[in-house]
């Protein structure tokens, strides 16, 4: 029987277990001008590199936060990935590691990712977990034209964490977390995360509590919003970074590509765990870690 070029390429991958891609499919993958179409979990999860002693990480986001801890990963050469849910997210802590650059302090010490914010119904429940933890209680103050609360504490590690009482709220904005990115160039970074990662930008508004204009983007349940307070401050690179779950890696490492974007960690596979990954920059060198599940391949096999 002869093949002709056709099947032979349908025998090609279906000896190699893999999935023939049509000219249509191809012309589909190519029409893609951001990561947006792919990001295949409705939030985005948050990534904590940390120094001190795991237990007081976990004290914290577990005892004091009350975020639910799920299944500690091995990851291999000693590294493991405590993972608690914040709604529909996940917040991963993890030991520091080489090659990064780490600057303690403030929102306004450094760009990078220097602050979380998790949303809660009522006041009393927060306090007594942290009375429980052993912390002392946030001291709240009003939020500025809303009937919310907002207290700003430091986790162990000196990460700053941002607590919002937000009373009769709806349960999506109590399954919220906000990351807060200090970036050096709000029209670059704007751009990186509205033009390349495909978020929904939000309507800018002052925030009171730094006394600057937050530009926000949200997927999901999960918010990125932009600050900055200079373009002479220092980089942090390593204390964390966003992580989306996506139907195909292959095309962000091909946008990332094309558009000029700073790959950190080039696409591979973990193995273990059916993960493949390509690991970016964005222009602050923010870690954007993109991550093709099992479950998010079969997903997108399926359409």
């Amino acid at each position: 029987m002869r093949l002709g070029p056709g099947s032979l390429s349908a025998l090609a991958a279906l000896l190699l277990g893999c999935a023939v891609l049509t000219p249509a499919a191809a012309d589909e993958k190519a029409a893609v001008e951001s990561a947006g179409p792919l990001l295949w979990q409705p939030s985005m999860n948050v990534f904590r590199r940390f120094a001190v002693e795991p237990e007081e990480m976990f004290r914290f986001y577990g005892g004091a936060l009350g975020l639910e801890q799920l299944q500690t990963f091995d990851v291999g050469g000693g590294t493991n990935v405590a993972r608690f849910r914040a709604g529909n997210s996940e917040v991963k802590l993890t030991r520091r590691v080489p090659n990064r650059t780490y600057v303690p302090g403030a929102v306004d010490a450094a760009t990078g990712l220097r602050l979380l914010t998790f949303f809660y119904p009522d006041r009393e429940s927060v306090v007594q977990r942290f009375a429980e933890a052993g912390y002392d209680a946030p001291e709240f103050t009003p939020v500025e034209g809303t009937d919310r609360l907002s207290a700003l504490v430091y986790d162990p590690d000196g990460h700053a964490v941002e607590i919002v009482i937000a009373p009769n709220a709806s349960d999506e904005l109590y399954d919220t977390i906000e990351v807060g990115l200090t970036v050096s160039d709000l029209d670059e970074s704007r751009a990186f995360y509205r033009s390349f990662v495909g978020l929904e930008e939000l309507p800018p508004r002052h925030d009171a509590r730094f006394d600057t204009q937050k530009y926000s983007f949200k997927h999901g349940t999960t918010i990125v919003s932009l600050r900055s307070f200079g373009g002479e401050l220092p980089a942090d690179t390593g204390t964390g970074g966003i992580q989306y779950v996506v139907t195909d890696v292959e095309t962000i490492d091909r946008l990332a590509k094309a558009r000029g974007v700073t790959i950190d960690q080039p696409l591979s596979e973990l193995r273990g765990f059916s993960l493949r990954t390509i690991w970016l920059d964005d222009p602050d060198g923010i870690t954007n870690y993109f991550a093709q599940t099992a479950a998010s391949r079969r997903a997108a096999a399926r359409e």
